[in-house]
């Protein structure tokens, strides 16, 4: 049963784990469970933290999966949607750590020459800096935009707003990023 389960339309699993098919959920929990965790990693910085929120996600989306309209949206977006209001949650309940200093040193190349990573490294830690200190919306869609490589429709569906909002979203936080790493490499002079 498993197999032909994993062969299954998103739809089909969705109206199976609505009614009552555990492991048809297991199979839409698969899925996108990475594409959650890394999305919720990115923000809080912390693998225990990530993998609580995740939980949480798809025990929230367990929970609510009998008001998902199959069609109106992908699961996904509805996922991320899900995960940013727990974010919110959170984000109100502690100080975050938006993003993980270990995922973004991760993108390191290792065929560089040894000056070629600590000046990589160095590059990564301010704009890590940089990013930290844009508002939580800023990173949200600088995250799902370059990280994730979602459009601006997708990203307008996940944040509540139109992909033109996503869009002028994302020109202001560049912009303001520009202007902390400039900031920040003067600093480091």
């Amino acid at each position: 049963m498993a197999n032909d389960l994993e062969n299954r339309n998103e739809g089909a699993l969705i109206q199976l784990s609505v009614e009552g098919e555990a492991e048809a959920f297991e199979v839409l929990y698969r899925r996108h469970m990475d594409v959650i965790y890394r999305y919720l990693f990115f923000r809080v910085g912390g693998e225990t933290q990530a993998e609580d929120l995740t939980e949480d996600v798809f025990l929230k989306a367990w929970e609510a999966l009998p008001k998902f309209k199959v069609g109106q949206q992908p699961l996904i977006h509805w996922l991320y949607r899900i995960a940013h209001n727990l974010l919110i949650d959170h984000f109100r309940k502690r100080t975050p750590l938006p993003l993980s200093d270990q995922l973004i040193t991760s993108f390191v190349d290792s065929t560089e020459t040894p000056e070629g990573v600590v000046n990589r490294h160095e590059e990564m830690e301010l704009i890590t800096r940089a990013v930290r200190r844009l508002a939580a919306l800023e990173q949200q869609v600088i995250l799902l935009r370059f990280v994730e490589g979602l459009s601006h429709r997708k990203i307008g569906n996940i944040i509540g707003k139109s992909a033109a909002a996503s869009r002028v979203i994302q020109y202001r936080a560049l912009k303001t990023l520009r202007a902390f790493l400039s900031e920040l490499r003067n600093s480091n002079g």
